[in-house]
């Protein structure tokens, strides 16, 4: 069954060229609803533990430098089907492979700089917003 939740952050690039508000008019346009969300700056060792998954691989140590180069917002979206029906509004992780409309499509200005970052399973929108947001951050 398809969980309810997942996560998004909205990245150091797309905060630091003022998307951050049409980014989440696009996401309550979709139907989403603002469970949790905060402002915040991830050190170098924060943005490695949230990318652990990719630990090892070539793109990890420029993507924990970015992630950790300025402020995000981190946000838990719900909606039914939320994990999916968000992968198809961020659209491909390659702005100029995504679709026309998509979040990084509009946003984007490369793979590293992609504007947005969405949970891809329920059971990683689970633990990512976990390592966010406590269950009394939630509303």
């Amino acid at each position: 069954m398809a969980g309810k939740i997942t996560l998004t952050m909205i990245k150091p690039y797309a905060v630091q060229n003022g998307y951050t508000g049409p980014i989440l008019a696009k996401i309550n346009a979709a139907g989403f609803r603002i469970v949790a969300m905060k402002y915040l700056q991830m050190n170098l060792e924060q943005a490695k533990a949230f990318y652990k998954v990719h630990e090892g691989k070539k793109f990890y140590p420029r993507l924990t430098k970015f992630m950790s180069s300025g402020p995000i917002v981190a946000a838990i979206l719900e909606k039914k089907n939320a994990v999916d029906d968000y992968r198809k509004l961020i659209g491909a992780t390659d702005p100029l492979k995504a679709d026309s409309g998509t979040l990084r499509k509009l946003f984007g200005a490369s793979m590293e700089k992609n504007a947005v970052h969405g949970s891809d399973s329920d059971e990683n929108a689970e633990m990512e917003a976990d390592f966010f947001f406590s269950k009394l951050e939630r509303f």
